[in-house]
């Protein structure tokens, strides 16, 4: 599979079609130089080299092509099939006639060919016989012929009629030009019409045009001005709320630092100073327990390092135990 997929994609590669007769070379094959060995050696490792999603992915190709050549094959073959039916149903109605026409001949002239008598007879009936079929032959043609000569002529009546269609149609189409010519005049009149009178109310409508504007833009500076004031109105009222808000703020920081500031009153009026040997063991015994967070905290790397050590090692056995 691998060389058929090889040969697909470089077709005559020399170095392919050397692989399978390596084996069996004859003994001027040894005398091949290093070059060429070492070429060799370095398809060969990477034929060798192959991984299995590679060898997966030729698997797939082949079997696909496969399928596909099966299916072009049944196609090719069951129209082959439909063919040589059609063909064997017309050998039969051909093998059929030929029957029927040996058996009219041996009923009507081999039975009088065998009798020693009618030998005369028989050639006449011989004779009768194939002027019947000669006549059948020019009936059946001058049948045909007729029948080609009525569909010429239904033919050429056909084609006539369509020529007098075709000029009905032709002298309808200008009938219907002439038509369309007079509603157009019609209408250019009465477009002509609605011109003029949509140029007087134009003239009529400029007046109220202009006033409109002028109201308009009246509108239109009072809204803006509205809007500007709206705007400010909602600012302020925001600005306000934003106060209100830092002013509880500041009043209960202030209370809260009024109460701290109560307390550490009152921790300074209650504050002694601790002995001097008692701060000296406290700060003794913080160095000591110290340097026990020290070792300790070794010690965890130390434990962390051999367990992760231990599970290399498991993984590693896991692993090998899978493979067998």
């Amino acid at each position: 599979m691998f060389e058929k997929w090889c040969r697909k994609m470089e077709p005559c590669g020399p170095s392919l079609q050397l692989l399978p007769q390596a084996p069996d070379a004859p003994p001027e094959g040894m005398q091949i130089r290093g070059r060429y060995k070492s070429k060799l050696h370095s398809v060969t490792d990477c034929i060798v080299g192959l991984t299995v999603e590679q060898k997966c992915e030729l698997v797939e190709r082949e079997l696909t092509e496969v399928k596909d050549e099966i299916q072009r094959m049944k196609e090719d073959s069951e129209q082959t099939l439909k063919n040589l039916e059609a063909v064997t149903e017309e050998a039969d109605v051909w093998w059929a006639d030929i029957k029927k026409a040996i058996s009219d001949f041996e009923k009507d002239i081999m039975s009088t060919m065998s009798s020693k008598k009618g030998s005369i007879t028989a050639s006449e009936k011989v004779l009768r016989y194939l002027e019947e079929k000669n006549r059948q032959r020019d009936l059946l043609r001058e049948k045909l012929l007729s029948k080609n000569y009525l569909l010429k002529d239904y033919k050429k009546k056909l084609q006539q009629q369509l020529r007098q269609k075709d000029q009905v149609g032709e002298t309808l189409c200008e009938v219907r030009v002439q038509q369309l010519q007079v509603r157009n005049a019609q209408y250019q009149e009465k477009i002509k019409e609605k011109n003029e009178e949509l140029v007087q109310l134009k003239l009529t409508s400029q007046k109220t045009v202009q006033l409109l504007n002028f109201y308009k833009g009246k509108l239109q500076d009072a809204m803006e001005t509205s809007t500007s004031l709206m705007k400010d109105i909602s600012q302020r009222k925001e600005l306000l709320k934003k106060i209100q808000r830092e002013a509880a703020l500041v009043e209960e920081q202030r209370a809260e630092a009024e109460s701290m500031n109560q307390q550490l009153r009152k921790k300074l009026s209650e504050y002694s100073v601790p002995p001097v040997l008692s701060y000296v063991r406290k700060k003794m015994a913080v160095t000591d327990l110290e340097n026990s967070i020290k070792v300790w905290q070794r010690k965890v790397a130390v434990a962390e390092m051999t367990l992760q050590s231990y599970r290399r090692a498991w993984n590693q056995v896991k692993m090998s135990g899978n493979r067998h």
